[in-house]
């Protein structure tokens, strides 16, 4: 990438910033120099300008749905409970890998839930996806209808496919 096309992502980028600032959105406490750091991640993983900025946008979706989330990473957000990764554009995959003690969900639009802590969490899954439930043996993680009854839970350790777009809210433990 050029230099000048790279002062025009990131002037874009600054500008962004400048007007969710001023309409007081969730992801307006992100700096300049830390959408500049996100806007090289994307670049350095193979995004276009364009892909990159489609996924900014996803990123500023999702932070003024979950406002207790904060921006970690071109495609990452710090959640209650976890992380967030969100898919990026033409870089979708079907694995699931999950770390030891952790539940993990892809979501039907690529984004993957890492819970790692154990609580009650609001959840915001779209689509059909999987599941990798790879906390410890015997642990069950509890899935919950818009009105906090049960719909359904999973005991550890396996892994499975799921509708999330009626799961509501998420108990890893």
């Amino acid at each position: 990438m050029s230099l000048r096309k790279l002062v025009a992502v990131l002037s874009a980028i600054a500008a962004l910033v400048a007007g969710l600032v001023l309409a007081g959105n969730a992801s307006a406490t992100t700096t300049g120099s830390q959408q500049a750091t996100y806007a090289q991640q994307a670049h350095d993983a193979g995004l276009t300008n364009s892909q990159a900025a489609q996924l900014q946008r996803k990123v500023d979706a999702t932070l003024a749905r979950q406002t207790a989330s904060r921006q970690i990473g071109a495609n990452k957000l710090a959640i209650p409970g976890g992380t967030l990764t969100l898919a990026a554009p033409g870089k979708f995959s079907a694995a699931i890998p999950c770390s030891n003690g952790h539940l993990c969900i892809r979501d039907g639009q690529g984004s993957t839930w890492d819970y790692y802590y154990c609580g009650y969490y609001d959840f915001g899954g779209i689509g059909d996806g999987v599941f990798n439930n790879n906390q410890s043996s015997g642990t069950r993680a509890r899935f919950y209808n818009s009105n906090g009854s049960e719909r359904w839970s999973n005991v550890a350790k396996a892994t499975g496919t799921a509708s999330w777009t009626p799961v509501y809210h998420i108990r890893p433990c």
